[in-house]
């Protein structure tokens, strides 16, 4: 006796997909510095189960503030467009998951003030990869905070 299912839906992803994106939780920005570089890291779980390689074509990426604290320079709503970001490994190979690794340049300043509070800024991450499979547009699921302390 042979026995034939069809699984459709049940049997799991049928095209490439990206999970949960996440970012570095926070940078504390060193004080007396003007514009101090440095990078904020993505992770972003990809997921390939079809039969073909997927391309990573291009990434962008920018951060939004959310929150702010104490005395910040920019207000909430505030974009930072960082343009084209790296992105590696720039291909998920078929039938095969890969995490993404993404490098956002970023920079800070912290001129000495007085008083002992911190000051900091939350900031929402949004991605966009484009793909051999498609455009995807992702917001990080936690935010990335800049301390002034």
């Amino acid at each position: 006796m042979l026995l034939v299912a069809a699984c459709g839906p049940f049997c799991g992803p049928t095209a490439f997909s990206l999970g949960s994106t996440s970012v570095d939780p926070s940078y504390s920005c060193p004080v007396g510095t003007g514009q101090q570089a440095y990078d904020l890291h993505v992770t972003v779980p990809a997921d390939n189960p079809t039969s073909q390689d997927v391309t990573i074509k291009s990434a962008t990426a920018s951060m939004v503030v959310a929150a702010v604290h104490g005395r910040w320079q920019q207000p909430v709503g505030f974009r930072y467009d960082a343009g084209q970001v790296s992105v590696s490994p720039n291909k998920v190979g078929s039938r095969s998951k890969a995490t993404l690794h993404l490098t956002i340049p970023s920079a800070c300043s912290n001129s000495k003030h007085s008083g002992t509070a911190d000051n900091y800024a939350d900031y929402t991450v949004e991605v966009t990869l484009v793909t051999s499979a498609g455009t995807h547009k992702l917001t990080a699921q936690n935010k990335h905070r800049i301390l002034a302390p």
